[in-house]
């Protein structure tokens, strides 16, 4: 295994990074021996997996934080940022801040039988899971924590481009996400800082799995996947790490597919 990020006493921010692509994302990142500090949110029952799930990332000899708050509480974000400068120290910079946050409202547009997406659904959804990049990021920026060479890295979905039933607020929010890393990748480039959006195939998470009718659009997937596989968290995670490697430096502003080419269908 290649540590190339050791003893460079750089980090990973993960928001999001107790399930998912962000848990994966986490552990990849750990392997080749950068820091990580974690923001999720969870309930006490869950508690113990979770905790589970973030030993084997401190068994890859990496500083480790995790913080189980409301990303999206600008008075907790402060107090992340304050303990994670802390934790740097003089010489210790984020070379990465993967954003993986996925709080969204699952609605219809129309129904006779169930409640119908509202504004508010739209604003919730999008803040979470769009604007909070631009949040985070800045903050960031303005505390000079970034490494010389940071990679901004945020998940999107063929959600994208592609109508789902009830999902056109969380629709909404991938396009605004990918609009927003665009930008910071034209506009932070002169502070060495390059944005990128993965566009993952349908991967069996959580978030997946709280889509009403999920279960066809995994059925569905395996059949116009070339592979007639699903995605997995780990096929993006090595994205992830291949994106922040010295050798993808000039890959910026653009949405990468990790999907296997299920998309082509």
């Amino acid at each position: 295994m290649n540590r190339e990020f050791e003893h460079k006493n750089e980090w990973a921010l993960v928001l999001g990074g107790s399930s998912g692509l962000g848990l994966a994302t986490a552990k990849k990142l750990a392997k080749h021996g950068l820091h990580i500090c974690v923001v999720h949110r969870n309930s006490r029952s869950q508690k113990e997996e979770i905790e589970n799930q973030f030993q084997e990332i401190k068994n890859e000899n990496v500083h480790f934080l995790s913080f189980n708050i409301d990303a999206l509480n600008t008075n907790k974000r402060d107090l992340v940022l304050a303990s994670l400068q802390d934790k740097l120290g003089q010489k210790g910079k984020v070379k990465t801040l993967v954003h993986s946050i996925a709080k969204g409202n699952l609605k219809p547009m129309v129904s006779e039988d169930s409640q119908t997406l509202q504004n508010d659904d739209f604003q919730i959804t999008i803040n979470a899971m769009a604007i909070s990049l631009w949040d985070w990021f800045k903050a960031i920026f303005d505390k000079n924590l970034f490494a010389e060479d940071a990679r901004i890295i945020s998940f999107t979905s063929e959600g994208n481009t592609k109508p789902w039933q009830n999902y056109a607020a969380v629709s909404a929010a991938k396009v605004a996400l990918e609009a927003i890393s665009r930008n910071i990748a034209l506009e932070f480039a002169k502070f060495g800082i390059r944005a990128n959006c993965i566009q993952a195939g349908v991967t069996n998470t959580a978030s997946l799995n709280r889509i009403p009718n999920s279960d066809e659009i995994k059925a569905h997937t395996l059949k116009r996947n070339p592979f007639q596989q699903l995605t997995t968290p780990e096929n993006v995670a090595n994205v992830v790490y291949l994106l922040c490697k010295d050798e993808a430096s000039w890959i910026n502003g653009t949405t990468l597919k990790v999907d296997g080419g299920e998309s082509l269908n």
